[in-house]
This record gives C-alpha cells, structure tokens and sequence, in this order.
C-alpha cells in the first residue's frame, strides 16, 4: 500500500477551469492520478513504466 500523504500533488498546466486531474510524484515506482475536485477522494496508482507509455502516446496524438 504506497502513502498517499507524502505525495506531492499537481495538475497540468494544460488542464482548464474546473475539468482538472492531478498527478503526483514521490511515491517511489508508482504515479498516482487523482480529480482535483475531490481531492479526498480516490486515487489511480500506475507503474512508473505504464505512466511512461501513457505520456509518450499523448505526445505523440496516438490515443484514438
């Protein structure tokens, strides 16, 4: 189980008004995603390699 209260939260500089996600970091191997409205609420936990090919595939427009 990885300790969500020592991450550091924040949203993308892309993400508009209100329709945000946050990410965070300092959680060792995994990268958690979290809505930013509800902060309180549940996180998403990724492999620091499942993270990789999510952001390398949104770079490159490949997501359909």
């Amino acid at each position: 189980m990885n300790d969500l209260t020592i991450a550091r939260w924040r949203k993308s500089s892309r993400s508009a008004e209100g329709e945000c996600v946050e990410v965070a970091d300092r959680l060792g191997a995994v990268v958690g995603v979290r809505d930013s409205k509800d902060s309180a609420g549940p996180a998403l936990l990724f492999g620091a390699a499942q993270w990789r090919c999510f952001i390398e595939t949104v770079k490159t427009g490949q997501l359909p």
